[in-house]
């Protein structure tokens, strides 16, 4: 068989491989099958690794991975560091506090080693936060590749990001413009069952709250008190957003019930009633939420997925080719 022949049977059997293409990006579960095959067993070394030295870790990886697809897609935008010419994404204030970078750099560099040029950072931080839900005792889920890395990283893209000040209106809004369903913003809500917020981002609940309350009156008043000492500690302080702030569990819907929703943007969705009933199933039903929530990390990571005209195989993550 002639080198020409052999290259055609590789690209049919990659193709009969790679299962439903989704769309004209053409992203499929088995994308690197042939191409390179240990994609996924490095990211999720990589990754457990890291997180069984610093479990915290996975909420960084996840809420990366988020504040990556919310802007222009997903695409590795967030990680590319700004230049004399442009600041970028992740120097905006909302991404100051993103962590997890050299893990995503140590998977590219390994990844580079065995398959130089074929697999994007932005299906490197997909995977790594899939990942990261993974050993921090979340569902079990396939998420599809082939993403190419986007060319441009600007701070005021960010300001699409959702602030931890909004209600519930404005976010069903602001996620419906993505083409989420209120079902699924609850459910990707549920990410904050990991990690941590400072208390700038949640102190304007405890004093002057609007006209008529000092402290917002969806606070249980034991827990605005605990929030009140760690803010006397300053805007830096932090305080897990909910009670298991490493286990990926539905104890953040739990918390919501009790009033101990640490962001307003959090409280809020049981305050509001469209979406007090979805807190309620989820808190009573673990396994509902971990579908839920897989399939709309699924969808998340198909925002605005870059086509090959479009994006590159990023070489370095940090800065585009």
């Amino acid at each position: 068989m002639v080198p020409s022949q052999v290259v055609k049977l590789l690209m049919l059997i990659e193709v009969l491989m790679s299962g439903v293409r989704l769309g004209v990006d053409a992203l499929s579960m088995n994308y690197y099958a042939l191409s390179c095959p240990l994609v996924e067993p490095i990211v999720k070394n990589v990754v457990n690794q890291a997180l069984s030295q610093d479990p915290t870790l996975a909420a960084g990886l996840l809420r990366m991975h988020f504040h990556d697809c919310f802007i222009q897609g997903c695409d590795g935008s967030v990680l590319i560091d700004s230049t004399k010419d442009n600041t970028a994404e992740k120097d905006s204030p909302a991404n100051l506090s993103l962590r997890g970078y050299e893990i995503i750099d140590q998977a590219k560099q390994m990844i580079e080693n065995q398959c130089p040029g074929v697999v994007s950072c932005a299906d490197i931080l997909a995977l790594a936060a899939r990942d990261a839900v993974f050993f921090s005792g979340g569902p079990v889920y396939d998420i599809p590749k082939g993403r190419k890395d986007g060319r441009r990283s600007k701070i005021e893209d960010t300001i699409n990001l959702p602030a931890p000040t909004l209600n519930t209106t404005a976010l069903v809004k602001m996620f419906g413009q993505h083409g989420f369903s209120v079902r699924e913003l609850v459910a990707l809500s549920g990410a904050h069952t990991l990690g941590a917020a400072r208390c700038s981002s949640f102190k304007h609940r405890l004093s002057h709250f609007d006209s008529t309350h000092d402290v917002d009156p969806n606070l249980d008043s034991n827990f605005a008190k605990t929030m009140s000492r760690t803010c006397s500690q300053g805007d830096n302080a932090s305080m897990p957003l909910d009670p298991t702030r490493n286990s990926f569990d539905n104890a953040y819907f739990n918390a919501l019930r009790r009033g101990m929703g640490l962001l307003f943007s959090d409280q809020s969705l049981f305050a509001d009633r469209q979406t007090r009933r979805i807190v309620n199933a989820f808190a009573m039903n673990q396994a509902m939420f971990f579908f839920n929530f897989q399939q709309a990390m699924v969808n998340m990571g198909l925002l605005d997925v870059k086509e090959d005209d479009e994006g590159e195989i990023r070489l370095d993550c940090h800065s585009v080719n």
